[in-house]
């Protein structure tokens, strides 16, 4: 048996430039933190002529091309097809709350394959191999910086071309900053699930039509992504989070289901208690609220008095990785 993990991450900055639909004409900017929350995936060859498939659902099949999990299917075709394999699934966090669990899986498959077919690939490779499965053999209107973050970890910028070229860019933080951004950076379960692709597609559509205001929206999300890594970098972490909140206001009105009067609410009660900004990770529509505030505590009472829950931000540099062979 083989295990491999993939982190999940959160999306500092430039979210939502990471799309075809608008790198191919614009390029693409992303900022995104690995977090030490991960999806796993596990290997192995039964004795039986079968594939046994275990995620939320289970699959029995006796060849590739009837397994019905695409991402699965055409990472076994990437790879390599195998008619006796058993694949099982599970993650930290559930799907659809705007971590990047899609990525992290389709990394830690492949990673996963790959060691069990005993070659070798590097982090980047690694990402260009999930996003080639998601966005061209599946035309999932999902963006890059979830594969690749998944892949390299760390706090890491992404620079996407027009050609679909992503630079990558590991965030150059001192410790003492690393340390800070971890005490001082809140995570909050919203009790909501959604799939990303759905809001992702209203995006997606406008930006292909040359939606004037869609465009200006995120060429502005796209400057205070290159912002944020600046002050990063500088150590001003208080200018980090207004930077929060200007991304915010820009990312709630990108899409009627961004947001909603429960989220909004939250938000509100946050910024009363000394939050300097934050957003829902992800997609919208649910998932994670992530907060940045210099009175962590102040925040974190508000908070627990509406019910929701905190889940702890502890950054992961190892990226995609195998974690036990036997």
């Amino acid at each position: 048996m083989i295990i491999a993990r993939s982190p999940l991450r959160l999306s500092l900055g430039g979210g939502g430039t990471d799309l075809p639909s608008f790198y191919q004409r614009h390029c693409g900017f992303v900022i995104a933190a690995a977090i030490d929350r991960h999806v796993y995936v596990a290997v192995h060859e039964p004795f039986v002529e079968r594939i046994i498939l275990k995620y939320a659902r289970t699959e029995r099949v006796r060849s590739v091309d009837a397994i019905r999990h695409p991402i699965i299917r055409e990472a076994l075709r990437l790879v390599g097809a195998r008619n006796r394999l058993e694949i099982a699934s599970m993650s930290d966090i559930p799907a659809g709350t705007g971590l990047g669990s899609s990525g992290s899986f389709t990394t830690a498959l492949l990673k996963v394959l790959h060691a069990l077919a005993g070659t070798e690939i590097s982090p980047t490779a690694l990402a260009a191999q999930a996003c080639h499965i998601e966005i061209d053999r599946l035309g999932e209107p999902v963006g890059k910086q979830d594969p690749y973050i998944a892949a390299v970890g760390g706090i890491t910028a992404f620079t996407i071309a027009e050609s679909g070229e992503v630079k990558v860019d590991p965030l150059k933080l001192s410790g003492a900053t690393v340390a800070a951004l971890q005490q001082h950076t809140l995570l909050y379960f919203t009790g909501l699930t959604r799939r990303a692709s759905s809001i992702l597609e209203h995006q997606d559509t406008q930006t292909r039509h040359d939606d004037r205001s869609m465009i200006e929206n995120l060429n502005a999300i796209k400057r205070i992504g290159r912002d944020i890594k600046t002050v990063l970098e500088a150590g001003n972490l208080r200018c980090f989070g207004e930077l929060m909140h200007a991304h915010w206001q820009y990312k709630r009105t990108r899409s009627p289901n961004m947001t909603n009067s429960s989220i909004d609410h939250c938000y509100e009660v946050a910024c009363a208690n000394g939050a300097l900004g934050g957003k829902v990770v992800g997609a919208g529509g649910g998932g994670f609220l992530m907060l940045y505030s210099e009175d962590p505590e102040r925040v974190r009472r508000a908070m627990n008095a509406l019910g929701l829950t905190e889940v702890p931000v502890r950054f992961d540099f190892a990226g995609a990785e195998v974690i036990a062979r036997s």
